[in-house]
């Protein structure tokens, strides 16, 4: 693992700033290379002066330091109860992301007390200062925990693919979403079509039932080709935007970003403190 260097942590927010943009990364099943889009997404905003991190949220899982070839020591259970800093659980991939695993400690925040609860907020206000975009990288489905997440976060993306029972799930997760009336704009990917055509027919099918059954709307920021270069670079640990950025899934990765900039939404209220306090909510 990288020996992090810690002096890029400084403040980027300005007093008042909402905080980090809090992502949520989630599909309604597994397979469709959520993890991976996840990843690469933070490495291209990262390039482009952007401070990321990838909050690991898919408990029991490391997919995330994995594909970035790295093993975080510490988690943010290490934190709250081990003695730990924010600064010691953040590991630095050599793509220059941070990575916060979640490990246990997720399951732990109903369980804080005032003065562990305090401590967090604390922590949280210094990553706040420290990044402008947070990933969260959830587990698919749509369990309890999964849907937590999602609802806590500022922000939700699903990631599906052309499948017929990736649609469905796509759709069941959003439906469950537009229920308890979470988030009534949601952004979709289509990962691994065959084309453009399949793609945009993907994304249509899902929007036209979102639209005609659910107070919902769905913000298209694109799709990425069924490339190899994505699956060699899965072998060698090795982000795909970085190994091959002339490939086709790279490219329109780049084009994912630029809707994701263009896309943000200033007067919404975000940041890790509100994504952890409505967490600690949520779970208890």
């Amino acid at each position: 693992m990288r020996s992090p260097n810690f002096n890029f942590l400084q403040p980027v927010s300005q007093p008042g700033d909402a905080g980090a943009r809090v992502i949520a990364v989630t599909s309604g099943k597994g397979g469709v290379g959520k993890t991976n889009l996840t990843v690469n997404l933070a490495v291209e905003l990262n390039r482009r002066g952007y401070r990321t991190a990838i909050f690991d949220a898919d408990l029991g899982m490391a997919n995330a330091e994995v594909l970035l070839g790295i093993s975080p020591r510490y988690t943010l259970y290490d934190y709250l109860y081990n003695g730990k800093s924010m600064i010691e659980i953040i590991a630095v991939a050599p793509a220059g992301v941070s990575v916060i695993s979640g490990g246990s400690g997720f399951v732990e925040l109903a369980n804080l007390d005032y003065q562990a609860r305090k401590r967090l907020g604390r922590g949280l206000q210094e990553l706040d200062r420290c990044f402008d975009f947070v990933l969260v990288d959830t587990g698919a489905g749509i369990s309890k925990t999964v849907l937590g997440f999602v609802a806590a976060a500022q922000e939700a993306l699903v990631v599906l693919t052309p499948e017929p029972t990736s649609l469905t799930d796509a759709y069941g997760l959003i439906k469950i979403l537009a229920k308890y009336n979470v988030h009534n704009q949601i952004m979709v990917v289509v990962n691994r079509a065959g084309d453009e055509k399949e793609a945009w027919r993907t994304y249509q099918t899902l929007q036209t039932t979102t639209e005609r059954f659910l107070q919902v709307r769905l913000i298209n920021l694109g799709f990425l080709p069924d490339d190899k270069t994505v699956v060699q670079a899965v072998k060698q640990q090795q982000p795909f935007i970085m190994q091959a950025p002339a490939a086709p899934a790279a490219q329109h990765l780049v084009q994912v970003a630029n809707r994701l900039l263009a896309g943000r939404q200033a007067e919404s209220p975000g940041g890790l403190q509100s994504f952890f306090g409505k967490l600690m909510r949520l779970f208890g």
